[in-house]
């Protein structure tokens, strides 16, 4: 079992600046891939950002790229999401997730975690 345990949510005006965190903890966090996606109200969860093991690789949605960068901290047991000039449309809660992949899954199906949530709100 891994637990998944976000941070660093909130209420931030357009073009604002916020970091998500995600701690990781049970499993050894180096195996697995881990993905930020995000869920708005009467939507589906999407993908917005993930990284290898390794954080050699990254992949981010096209709607967020140059504009989010996730990374990780092996040692610190943790993935994190820089999010820059954010808009309204990037209100949701963002989740994070680890999948035991070689590769950098980008669909909810391919992950095997899954933390609570943490909520995002953007305001115009």
């Amino acid at each position: 079992q891994v637990q998944l345990v976000e941070s660093g949510g909130g209420l931030v005006q357009a073009g604002g600046s916020l970091r998500l965190s995600c701690a990781a903890s049970g499993r050894t966090f180096s195996n697995y891939a881990m993905g930020w996606f995000r869920q708005a109200p009467g939507k589906e969860r999407e993908f917005v950002a993930a990284v290898s093991w390794s954080g050699s690789m990254t992949y981010a949605e096209d709607s967020v790229k140059g504009r989010f960068t996730i990374s990780r901290d092996n040692a610190k047991n943790t993935v994190y999401l820089q999010m820059n000039s954010l808009k309204p449309e990037d209100t949701a809660v963002y989740y994070c997730a680890a999948a035991a992949s070689i590769i950098i899954p980008t669909t909810t199906n391919q992950y095997d975690y899954w933390g609570q949530g943490t909520q995002v709100t953007v305001s115009s």
